[in-house]
């Protein structure tokens, strides 16, 4: 697939429209997830995915509000990993329906390694209105 700077884009789930969560108050989402590849540190990874969003012109107006683009790292391999500025696996994805319903699509055996469970037992762990998903 394609690569971007020291990342290479090995698998894009489809696309899903999902209702917002925490701000309801706005337009549903378009939430999609990426197997990467790159020799590239978590760290490093996730200030290019940042700098990728600048560059696309995101803004931070409100928190959980309308954003042209979000990227999130969820997974880095079985890192555990807490600094100011990244926590690994991400913490909130496995309460998150539009995180792992096309998480569970292109990796559904991949581990969750604090929760110590795959992301399909997560995603049947969720609340049915958090798997409120439309395929696109």
């Amino acid at each position: 697939m394609a690569a971007i700077a020291g990342i290479e884009i090995e698998q894009v789930s489809a696309y899903y429209a999902t209702p917002p969560v925490g701000v309801t108050d706005q337009p549903w989402f378009i939430n999609a997830v990426a197997r990467l590849r790159t020799q590239l540190g978590a760290e490093a990874l996730l200030a290019r995915l940042l700098a990728i969003e600048h560059d696309m012109g995101r803004v931070r107006p409100r928190h959980w509000g309308p954003r042209l683009i979000d990227l999130d790292l969820l997974l880095y391999n079985d890192l555990v990993l807490e600094t100011p500025t990244l926590t690994l696996p991400h913490p909130e994805m496995h309460r998150r329906g539009f995180v792992l319903i096309p998480l569970a699509e292109i990796a559904p055996h991949a581990w969750h390694p604090g929760l110590q469970q795959t992301i399909t037992q997560l995603l049947a762990q969720l609340e049915p209105a958090a798997r409120v998903a439309h395929k696109l």
